[in-house]
C-alpha cells in the first residue's frame, strides 16, 4: 500500500508532438500539491520519431506495434533511471490511437516492464477504464490544474490551455470542494493545435516546427480554409469530447495550395479558432487563459488565441507553474490518486457515466510501495 500523506511521486508525458518524454516529481497527497521537485527531457531522436510516426494510428497486436513500444519503454527507462526518492511513477506511454466509442484508447509502452527496470511501483493506462465506462478517456490532466489552481491562489475561475499536438481547454473553479464536484472543473479536446503545422514544417522543409511562429507571421490566413474547418462536425458537439491527433486529416490537404507562409499562417489560426470555439463553452467566462505545452513559445499563436478571446493569455510561468512539465507533473499527481482509490477523471471532463479513478499498478518484487 501506498504509505499516508505526502508522497513524491515522478509522472512522465510523451506527446501527440513526438519530440521527446517529460518528466517531474511532484510532493503530494493525491488533493494537494506541497513542493514541485527535479524535472528533465529526453528527447526522441529522428529515427525514433520516425518509428513512432510510422506507428499512429495502430492497435495492439498491428505489426510495429512491438517496435514502437520498445522506443517507448527504453527513452522512459533512460530518462527516469537518472531521478531518486519516487515513492512511485505515474506512467502515460505513448498514444498511437484514440478512438472513444470505438476500438478505444491504445498508449504504447508496458507499465510491468518499467517497473522491474525502475525497481518502484508504476501506475500506468490511466484511459482504459474511463474509456470502457462510456468515456472520452481525455483530457485527463484537469484534476490536476485545479490542484494548480489552488496552489497559485486564484480565487475565481480560470482557464488551462494545453498547445500539445492537440489542444485542449480546463476551465476551472477552485472555490468548489473537490475536483470532481460538480461545477467544479470542465475540460474537452478543442482542436488540432501543433500537429498540422509541425506536419506540415517537417514535409516542406524537414523542421520540426514553424520556430517562434516566424513562418505564420510572415503569411495570410485563407480564411475560407478556417471557415470550412470550422464547420466540421467535432466543433457542433458539446463537451466533454477528444480527438485523436490526427482527427482532421483534410486541413493539410486544404493548405497544400498555399505558399509555405501562407499554408503556416492559416494552420496557425485554425488552431486559434478551435480554441476560441471551445471558450464558448466555459461555464462562466474568464478573466486570465494560462497555456502549457510548446505552443506558448509560439508567439503568432498567442496572440491569434488573444485576438480571438476576451481574456489575458499568458504563459502558465507567469504564475508561478511550470509550462515545459505540467503535463508531466499531471500524471505524477493522478498516479497518486489511483493508488489511494480517488478518481481521476468525472463526466464533466471526459463524460464519463460517473467519477473514475482507474488505473493499472504494476510492482516490481523490489517495489517501494
Amino acid at each position: 500500500m501506498l504509505k499516508g500523506g505526502a508522497v513524491w511521486a515522478l509522472g512522465t508525458m510523451s506527446g501527440t508532438s513526438l519530440d521527446g518524454v517529460d518528466a517531474a516529481m511532484v510532493l503530494t497527497d493525491g488533493e494537494r500539491i506541497f513542493e514541485f521537485g527535479a524535472s528533465a527531457y529526453r528527447p526522441y531522436s529522428r529515427a525514433e520519431q520516425d518509428v513512432l510516426r510510422a506507428a499512429l494510428g495502430l492497435w495492439p497486436g498491428d505489426a510495429g506495434v512491438e517496435v514502437a513500444a520498445g522506443i517507448v519503454e527504453a527513452a522512459h527507462a533512460d530518462l527516469l533511471v537518472r531521478f531518486r526518492g519516487a515513492d512511485l511513477v505515474g506512467f502515460h506511454g505513448q498514444t498511437l490511437a484514440h478512438e472513444p466509442g470505438g476500438r478505444g484508447t491504445h498508449q504504447a509502452g508496458s507499465g510491468d516492464r518499467l517497473a522491474q527496470a525502475l525497481g518502484v511501483p508504476v501506475v500506468w493506462d490511466f484511459r482504459s477504464a474511463d474509456v470502457r465506462l462510456g468515456g472520452q478517456g481525455a483530457p485527463l490532466a484537469p484534476f490536476y490544474h485545479f490542484a494548480c489552481a489552488r496552489h497559485v491562489g486564484a480565487d475565481t475561475p480560470v482557464a488551462f490551455l494545453n498547445l500539445g499536438g492537440v489542444g485542449n481547454l480546463t476551465w476551472v473553479d477552485p472555490r468548489q470542494a473537490a475536483p470532481e464536484a460538480p461545477g467544479a472543473c470542465l475540460a474537452f479536446d478543442t482542436g488540432p493545435a501543433n500537429a498540422p503545422l509541425n506536419d506540415l514544417m517537417q514535409a516542406r522543409f524537414g523542421l520540426a516546427q514553424d520556430e517562434g511562429g516566424q513562418l505564420a507571421a510572415k503569411g495570410r490566413v485563407a480564411e475560407a480554409v478556417i471557415k470550412a474547418f470550422l464547420d466540421h462536425a467535432y466543433f457542433y458537439r458539446m463537451p466533454p469530447k477528444s480527438l485523436d491527433r490526427d482527427a482532421f486529416p483534410d486541413l493539410l490537404a486544404a493548405v497544400s495550395g498555399l505558399s509555405d507562409a501562407d499554408a503556416a499562417a492559416t494552420l496557425t489560426a485554425a488552431a486559434a479558432a478551435a480554441v476560441a470555439r471551445g471558450a464558448s463553452h466555459f461555464p462562466t467566462p474568464v478573466r486570465q487563459v494560462l497555456v502549457t505545452g510548446g505552443g506558448r513559445r509560439n508567439p503568432t499563436l498567442m496572440a491569434m488565441i488573444e485576438a480571438r478571446l476576451a481574456a489575458e493569455v499568458v504563459p502558465v510561468e507567469q504564475v508561478g507553474l511550470d509550462g515545459d512539465m505540467l503535463e508531466a507533473q499531471a500524471f505524477a499527481f493522478l498516479a497518486v490518486r489511483a493508488a489511494r482509490g480517488l478518481p481521476t477523471s468525472a463526466p464533466s471532463t471526459t463524460g464519463v457515466a460517473a467519477c473514475v479513478g482507474g488505473a493499472r499498478i504494476s510492482r516490481p518484487q523490489n517495489a517501494k510501495g
